[in-house]
C-alpha cells in the first residue's frame, strides 16, 4: 500500500513551465533506503504511473512505456537527496510527481510536486492590486488559506486512500472479467 510521510520532502511544491522545456524535482530523504521510486498521479487518467526506480548505485529501472531519454535521476547530496530530471516536456507530462521509498512492504510517498506544462505561459502581472481592506484582516485570510481544504496534509492522505481503494478492487475486477464471458457462454440465452 501507499502511505504519505513527511520523512520524504519534495521541492518545489508546484512547477508551471512550457512545452519543450525541462525541469527538476528534488527529493530529500530523512531515512535509510535501498533506492527511490518515482510515480506520477494523472488527474486526467485517474491513476498512478510507475516512472522509474533508481537504486543507491545509480542504476535505473524504468516502468513500461517510459522513455529513458525523458526521465533521469541524479544523486544531489550524498545519499540523502535525489533529483528527478524531466526533459522535452509536453502537456501530457502534467500531474503530481511523488518520490517514494519502500519500507516493510509499504511504499512511503513524498510530499508531492504538482507539475503543469502549458504551450504558452500566462503573462506576469506587474501591478499588485491595492486592497482597501484593513491589513490584519488580509493577513488573517492568507493564514487561513494555507490551512484550507487544499492543504497537502488533507489531499495527500485522501489521494492515498483512494489509491488503496482502487488497488483493492483490482482482484475483484479481474475475477469478474474472467468469469463474466464464461457465464454468458453458459447462459440459456445462447442455446435458444
Amino acid at each position: 500500500g501507499f502511505y504519505t510521510t513527511l520523512l520524504l520532502t519534495q521541492t518545489p511544491g508546484h512547477i508551471l513551465t512550457q512545452t519543450s522545456h525541462k525541469t527538476e524535482i528534488l527529493c530529500d530523504l530523512k531515512k535509510e533506503h535501498a533506492g527511490v521510486y518515482w510515480y506520477r498521479w494523472s488527474q486526467e487518467r485517474q491513476h498512478f504511473q510507475f516512472l522509474l526506480f533508481s537504486n543507491t548505485m545509480g542504476r535505473a529501472t524504468y516502468g513500461p512505456d517510459v522513455r529513458q531519454n525523458k526521465f533521469s535521476v541524479h544523486e544531489a547530496r550524498s545519499q540523502s537527496s535525489y533529483s528527478l530530471h524531466i526533459s522535452n516536456l509536453h502537456p501530457s507530462d502534467s500531474g503530481i510527481y511523488y518520490c517514494t521509498v519502500s519500507q516493510s512492504s509499504q511504499l512511503l510517498l513524498g510530499t508531492g510536486t504538482q507539475l503543469t506544462v502549458v504551450d504558452v505561459l500566462p503573462p506576469k502581472t506587474t501591478q499588485t492590486p491595492v486592497s482597501k481592506k484593513p491589513l490584519p484582516r488580509t493577513t488573517k485570510r492568507k493564514a487561513a488559506s494555507r490551512e484550507g481544504p487544499c492543504s497537502p496534509l488533507v489531499w495527500i492522505p485522501l489521494a492515498a486512500a483512494v489509491l488503496l481503494l482502487l488497488l483493492s478492487l483490482v482482484p475483484t475486477a479481474y475475477r469478474l472479467h474472467r468469469e463474466f464471458p464464461a457465464s454468458i457462454l453458459r447462459g440459456p440465452a445462447l442455446g435458444q
